[in-house]
């Protein structure tokens, strides 16, 4: 379990920054947030708010599609990230887990998981090790070992992507949508895994989310992204009983369940946008 008092160390802050691409085009409109050692944090938002471009703004991925941090900053444990490229961040302890299950489609999926492997100099043996733990989180991928990853399901692609970025040994997984495309039973099955891998490894999770409902469960803490900008945040189980929340975001209201057109201009009547 997290601990949530205020001596829990944070490993990563984003503050205030600001996103262009091609040098015109504002994304992230001064977005800052804190995630603590150990923990889940949830980065929540529908399409388009600003979620992954915060999680290639930390990981180095920004300038392969001609964007930019142009203000403020990310640390690391308390060092400036700005002149890291990804390959730093990866040696650093960070790895993403990109949207889309991205997987090296002609290898299989023990091969996969190998190659999250390459930064690391600990010997044979530790890697395997390590693969065996992947392994046993992830029973379907033993069973899909020699399979080629382009012909097995989105689900065990998802998984392999995670198994990948565990075998680098991480401090910290951004974990970009990891529900998409993938039906309930599987995503649950998703999130439960992570959660077993943060209680049991340690390993810290920021994660971008449109499933916010699944998020909360399994998040410490959350954040709320609109059009660029952090509109809420809070711990998830607060942010779970928030009655804006419960309507714009899980489809609830005091009334019971609403549909989309009921809420759809929630834009106008947000209290935390006014």
């Amino acid at each position: 379990m997290l601990d949530t008092s205020a001596e829990t160390e944070t490993v990563l802050e984003v503050n205030n920054i600001e996103v262009i691409y091609n040098h015109v085009i504002l994304v992230l409109k001064g977005v800052s947030l804190k995630v603590p050692k150990g923990g889940i944090t949830a980065l929540l938002g529908g399409n388009g708010a600003g979620k992954t471009t915060t999680l290639k703004a930390i990981s180095g991925l920004l300038a392969s599609e001609r964007g930019e941090v142009t203000k403020g900053s990310i640390t690391y444990h308390g060092a400036n990230t700005a002149d890291l490229d990804p390959a730093d961040l990866v040696k650093a302890g960070v790895v993403q887990v990109m949207e889309g299950r991205h997987c090296f489609e002609h290898l299989t999926v023990e091969e996969n998981l190998l190659t999250g492997a390459y930064t690391r100099s600990d010997g044979s043996a530790a890697i395997q090790a390590d693969l065996e733990m992947v392994y046993n989180y992830f029973p379907r991928l033993r069973e899909r070992r020699k399979s080629q990853a382009g012909y097995t399901s989105g689900g065990e692609q998802q998984m392999t992507a995670i198994g990948r970025a565990l075998m680098s040994r991480p401090e910290t997984i951004l974990l970009d949508e990891p529900s998409m495309g993938l039906a309930p039973q599987l995503v649950e099955q998703i999130f439960e895994i992570v959660k077993s891998v943060n209680e049991n490894e340690g390993v810290t999770f920021l994660l971008a989310e449109q499933n916010t409902n699944v998020a909360l469960r399994f998040a410490h803490y959350g954040y709320i992204l609109e059009s660029g900008r952090v509109v809420m945040d809070g711990p998830a189980a607060e942010l779970r009983e928030n009655p804006d929340v419960k309507e714009f975001y899980l489809g609830m209201s005091e009334e019971g369940r609403k549909s989309f057109r009921d809420v759809r201009s929630y834009r106008r009547r947000k209290r935390w946008l006014s």
